[in-house]
């Protein structure tokens, strides 16, 4: 486990509704060091839900993944976790506890977020499932829970007394959600506070910003999330930079273009045609793209391959016209 944290990784976070087994991949193969799987309902998983179930799916070929657990009922975190780890066996690296995900429906259950306002209870369930698993248990969390109120460094102490092995903070507090810049300085007060090693988590969303990330917090590891979203190159973007090499430009539009494709292609095959899911990511692969907006609205009516492809087939189409038309321009 050490080892893992002990030097500069790249971590895809687990983002509801986007990172499936697709994504990882495309991550992964871009240069992510290790993908979580979407938040998994604990709760979902005592219940036998097969929707919850099939969050933990594997790839093929995907052989090490992290995965993340939601709830806030010891019994049942730690029950659930022993299940995950039979289920999954030696492709798990490790199991996350979520207390940062500031989403409504999530904290008004008392989960994520909201156990930063109690961390007797978040101590109970980090302790309850380290008794019930082998595997090293992380915990993620944010800032604080109430904007100007940081209770992260406490939390952090309080994490690692109940057993947990590392954790990964996110600079804002739960109120802002996403508003606002993440701040550094609490990332950095909590690796100072303990003795688990700390991955940095919050706008890392290009070579640049990820550097000042490493830089600030102190934190060798780092977790990409938004940055992500349709861009998985932000990882060989940001490999490079933390290796000292030289940074891969920003893909072309063509390029773009062809990775939502690619993207469409692979979760047509994974989920036998039913790709609905890919309009979001359609939608942010093309952004800032010649007629962006236009494909926006037509992707929200896609539901099957060819349509995607109707739509990227003209974005092509229209981004060769802009380019011939600047050319023109230029020459004037």
């Amino acid at each position: 486990m050490g080892g893992f944290f002990e030097s500069p990784r790249l971590l895809l976070a687990p983002m509801a509704g986007v990172s499936d087994e697709v994504f990882r991949f495309l991550a992964k193969e871009q240069g992510a060091d290790l993908a979580y799987t979407e938040m998994v309902s604990a709760k979902g998983l005592s219940y036998a839900s097969k929707k919850t179930r099939k969050l933990l799916e594997l790839g093929d070929g995907e052989d090490r993944i992290a995965v993340q657990i939601f709830g806030h009922e010891p019994d049942t975190m730690a029950a659930q976790a022993a299940w995950v780890e039979d289920v999954l066996g030696e492709a798990l690296v490790y199991l996350d506890i979520n207390m940062g995900c500031p989403a409504r429906k999530i904290t008004g259950k008392g989960d994520g977020a909201a156990l930063m306002n109690d961390p007797d209870l978040a101590a109970r369930i980090v302790a309850s499932v380290c008794a019930a698993i082998e595997h090293p248990v992380a915990v993620k969390f944010r800032r604080g829970y109430d904007e100007g109120v940081e209770t992260c460094v406490d939390f952090a102490r309080r994490m690692e007394d109940a057993g947990a092995a590392s954790m990964v903070v996110h600079g804002r507090y739960a109120r802002q959600m996403y508003r606002g810049r993440s701040d550094r300085g609490a990332i950095a007060r909590v690796r100072q506070a303990v003795c688990v090693p700390v991955i940095a988590n919050g706008d890392a969303v290009d070579a640049g910003s990820a550097l000042d990330l490493v830089r600030e917090t102190g934190c060798p590891s780092i977790m990409i999330a938004r940055g992500a979203q349709g861009n998985p190159w932000v990882f060989s973007q940001v490999k490079a930079a933390l290796e000292g090499r030289v940074v891969p430009g920003f893909p072309t539009v063509r390029e773009r273009i062809d990775m939502a494709r690619r993207h469409a292609r692979l979760l047509a095959e994974r989920t036998e045609g039913e790709i609905v899911r890919m309009r979001k990511h359609a939608m942010w692969y093309v952004a800032g793209i010649p007629g962006a907006s236009a494909a926006r609205a037509r992707f929200t009516r896609c539901s099957t391959l060819s349509d995607f492809d109707a739509v990227l087939d003209d974005m092509i189409e229209q981004a060769a016209l802009h380019d011939a038309l600047d050319a023109r321009c230029g020459h004037v």
